[in-house]
């Protein structure tokens, strides 16, 4: 069987508003999802070292300014064409617009799930409209995602919160986690998961920590219950998983890397969804 994901990473932190590093990540997660520490294995039962799972298709360095969007977005067009369901490493959060128009454009209606502690939803952050704090505003503006659902936010601004009223988004605050555990979904899925979602004692390599966030195990039974085929949460059509992201991770800001192994962990289990839900 040909395989049916692709692992690319972006090696781009261009649009990041604070901090670079975040083009160093997808070198360090890859190390820690290949270290002999652990294994291949998913929770789910998904042997991501077996021929016909995946590919990797190194990395891309999209160069810098506005022509970033296009290249990424024909990177994973390509990926898309020889029918890969793309798994990318950034990276800042800016790199999710492009990827998604690729993946909206043969995937429709689609639902994203982001796991963040930011709704990224500023129309401009400090004049850039392309700024890692923006992407959803560019994706609900353009009619991409019929359904976006934004997961462990904790830093609501009044613009933000008018501009999730404004595109419908549903918000699952920390304050109210727990309906984070029931969520349904249907048909195509994409997942952006921006690792400040945790909470910094879980990943404190990131260029935003804010506290009080999730842990690495209510994240992955979040994903686990909407996507496992036959979990509790699944909706009325089986969703496919058919892309995702991990986002930054700034190992110039990790310690011990154990941030690298939190992104490694969630990889895995995005892949073996990925694997289960598209077979």
């Amino acid at each position: 069987m040909p395989p049916t994901i692709a692992l690319v990473g972006i090696a781009f932190d261009g649009q990041s508003s604070y901090l670079r590093g975040a083009a160093e990540a997808p070198a360090a997660i890859r190390a820690a999802f290949h270290s002999a520490s652990s294994n291949l294995w998913s929770e789910t039962g998904v042997d991501l070292g077996a021929d016909g799972v995946f590919v990797d298709a190194g990395d891309e360095e999209p160069g810098e300014g506005p022509a970033v969007v296009d290249a990424i977005d024909a990177t994973i067009t390509g990926l898309l064409t020889r029918g890969l369901a793309p798994l990318v490493l950034g990276g800042d959060h800016s790199i999710t617009f492009p990827t998604v128009r690729a993946v909206a454009r043969r995937h429709q209606p689609l639902t994203i799930v982001q796991f963040d502690a930011h709704q990224d939803l500023y129309d401009e952050f400090e004049g850039n409209r392309l700024s890692h704090a923006c992407p959803f505003a560019r994706i609900m503006e353009a009619g991409l995602a019929s359904r976006l659902v934004q997961v462990g936010i904790r830093t609501g601004t009044e613009h933000q919160r008018a501009q999730a009223a404004r595109f419908g988004v549903e918000v699952i605050a920390m304050r109210g986690i727990e309906a984070a555990f029931s969520l349904a979904l249907d048909g195509p899925v994409y997942v952006s998961f921006d690792l400040d979602g945790l909470d910094p004692a879980y990943a404190p390599g990131v260029s935003h920590p804010e506290g009080g966030g999730l842990t690495t195990r209510q994240a992955l039974d979040i994903l686990h219950r909407a996507l496992l085929p036959g979990a509790a949460g699944v909706g009325a059509k089986p969703p496919l998983l058919v892309g995702a992201d991990l986002v930054e991770l700034n190992p110039r800001r990790d310690v011990a890397g154990i941030s690298a192994v939190a992104c490694a962990k969630v990889q895995k289990e995005l892949m073996g969804l990925m694997h289960l839900t598209l077979a």
